[in-house]
């Protein structure tokens, strides 16, 4: 990637010299699709000449004069190819979460004054439909899959007459690189969505100095699997690393089946959060503990193995130890995951160090990072050199970008990735900008090697009824090292005491149940027995040991269902929504300050 192509429709003109007959590619009726460099430029110039067609331009020139375009879907070949031709013609693409609800989807597509907006498939398209009359600006509806009632968008995709290819270039050629290109509004844990605006140069600057760590990766073949949906500013700048860099980009169709599709595409990369690494290392265990026998001794030994891993220092004992257990366990492991993969990058929140370690003993390594949408996203990451890489942090700053922990320990950063600012809101963007600093809302430190750690929000730090300060993240970070801990939220805010709600990992306390013999038939029952419940004590007790006296954990509740995005609890990027959990379990919590009886209580 040449560091002065300034916006990002530039790809086009690096992927044409040297096109791929596979570019993008995704399932179409249970069917892998490749589409061609050539194509996909074809219908990326039929698009924005229908756009221009329907009147969609760059206005005046200004970011509220130019008009908007939404789009709600996955990822899929089709969201790229809107993305630029939306780009082309000068106007911003206001893309939204398929999983955001009615009321936000309004409320920003009010705000924003989209003029036309394209989506996945029926659910979306019929929940569009509900609001488009309370969304003036809003003309025109699109759908990528077939939907009765609804305009196809291969009904825009019509040959283009040189007349209108000139057009598109005259017009193109006007984009600058401070123009802005997209506005992401952010759900975030609390409040109202932000319009987070952000420009070519913002995300092509990011795109250049992040691809400088992932081309250190060895691959045979480029080819990347996409699964984060690309409204997601990691996924999108990610993805703009693999176009202009000559990757083959393979579309995951859902959640699901993600599985499936690595087996099929056989990826050397992809680009995760910690909760889909969770999943994959619960379905290594589940197969596991299928295992009698040697098989069974071998492979919890592996697996504890890789508990220990180290990036650097590892004795030859241990690294024998690590051979045998690679040709034995850990190869099947990748063979399950496709057979190619060599490495993970991971964004959005905080990975559990355990899971880092046995990833990368696998010889996949997980180079963890950290950025918000305010960034374009990418402020540091581990890369692939060991010498660039600790368990832990967030890795070495990115090129370009500065940081400097204030006196509160806030990380504030600077560099060409920061944003415009808010759509209209100058006063919350004043509040978050000081002397082009970006105040980030996140605690953090730089060791001595130029390493970032991330301790905590600060604004998720509480104070208890007694004055005492408590970083919940580091807490509930340490605790989820055990594999029966899938998710936990610390409270204490204006309490006597420090408490926590948990959600087992159902599957591997299942497991631990049929051990001892223990037959439940629902995760309640599990969860109401007395052993289960001192287990749970035994272990916050042990970690415990790990923290002073007003951040041990005094009190827990074990939940029965998982914090999901569609129940409200989590963000679409896998944070906690720590206000609304504290609301939906108020029960619950009050009931761990007022009874006096036991340490632990449970849900009814």
């Amino acid at each position: 990637m040449m560091k002065n192509e300034g916006r990002l429709f530039d790809c086009l003109a690096v992927q044409a010299a040297e096109p791929l007959p596979n570019m993008l590619n995704a399932k179409v009726n249970g069917v892998l699709r490749a589409y061609s460099t050539s194509e996909v430029h074809e219908k990326v110039y039929q698009l924005a000449a229908a756009l221009l067609r329907m009147g969609i331009s760059a206005g005046d020139g200004t970011t509220v004069g130019r008009d908007k375009v939404g789009l709600i879907s996955n990822g899929r070949p089709e969201w790229m190819i809107l993305d630029l031709a939306v780009q082309l013609t000068g106007a911003i693409l206001v893309p939204l979460y398929p999983n955001s609800g009615v009321k936000e989807l309004e409320l920003i597509l009010v705000e924003a004054g989209v003029k036309c907006i394209f989506v996945a498939d029926a659910g979306l398209c019929e929940k569009v439909s509900a609001i488009q009359k309370n969304v003036p600006s809003l003309h025109s509806l699109f759908s990528f899959d077939a939907v009765d009632g609804c305009k196809n968008w291969q009904e825009l995709l019509i040959p283009v007459t040189e007349v209108e290819k000139d057009k598109i270039d005259t017009v193109s050629a006007l984009v600058k690189e401070d123009d802005v290109t997209t506005i992401i509004f952010t759900s975030g844990t609390t409040g109202r969505p932000k319009g987070v605006m952000l420009t070519h140069k913002n995300i092509v600057n990011n795109a250049y100095v992040s691809s400088l760590v992932l081309t250190e990766i060895p691959m045979k073949e480029r080819r990347a699997l996409s699964f984060l949906p690309p409204n997601h500013i990691f996924e999108k700048m990610c993805t703009y690393i693999y176009l202009f860099n000559g990757f083959s980009v393979y579309y995951a169709e859902n959640m699901d089946t993600i599985g499936i599709n690595i087996r099929e595409t056989g990826p050397y990369i992809f680009t995760a959060v910690p909760r889909l690494l969770e999943k994959i290392f619960e379905r290594v265990m589940i197969e596991g503990n299928k295992l009698t026998g040697l098989k069974r001794k071998i492979f919890l030994w592996s697996v504890q193995l890789a508990e220990r891993f180290e990036i650097s220092g590892r004795s030859a004992w241990y690294n024998l130890q690590l051979a045998i257990a690679d040709k034995l366990v850990y190869s099947k492991w990748r063979n399950a995951l496709g057979g190619n993969i060599v490495a993970i990058v991971l964004g959005s929140s905080a990975c559990p160090v355990r899971l880092e370690r046995i990833f990368t003993a696998a010889k996949m390594v997980i180079l963890e990072g950290y950025g918000l949408t305010e960034t374009s996203p990418v402020v540091s990451v581990n890369h692939y050199e060991a010498d660039k890489r600790k368990f832990g942090t967030v890795g070495p700053l990115v090129e370009e970008v500065q940081v400097k922990i204030a006196s509160d320990g806030e990380i504030l950063t600077k560099g060409p990735g920061v944003m415009v600012g808010y759509y209209k809101n100058p006063e919350l963007t004043a509040s978050v900008m000081e002397d082009g600093w970006f105040h980030t809302g996140d605690i953090g430190e730089m060791d001595r090697d130029g390493f970032l750690k991330i301790t905590d929000r600060k604004k998720e730090i509480f104070k208890t009824s007694g004055g005492k300060y408590v970083a919940p993240v580091p807490i509930e970070m340490k605790m989820k090292e055990s594999p029966l801990i899938e998710q936990m939220m610390v409270i204490g805010e204006d309490r006597k005491f420090t408490s926590a709600l948990i959600v087992p990992s159902f599957t591997n306390l299942k497991t631990w149940c049929d051990q001892n013999k223990l037959i439940f038939a629902s995760n309640r029952d599990m969860i109401n027995d007395a052993s289960v419940c001192a287990l749970f004590q035994s272990i916050v007790d042990t970690f415990n040991n790990d923290f002073n006296h007003v951040e041990k954990v005094k009190r827990i509740t074990l939940l029965p269902d998982e914090w999901t995005v569609d129940g409200g609890e989590m963000t679409p990027t896998g944070k906690m929504k720590r206000r609304v959990i504290m609301e939906k379990y108020s029960a619950e919590i009050e009931r761990m300050y007022t009874s006096e009886v036991g340490s632990v209580s449970v849900t009814y």
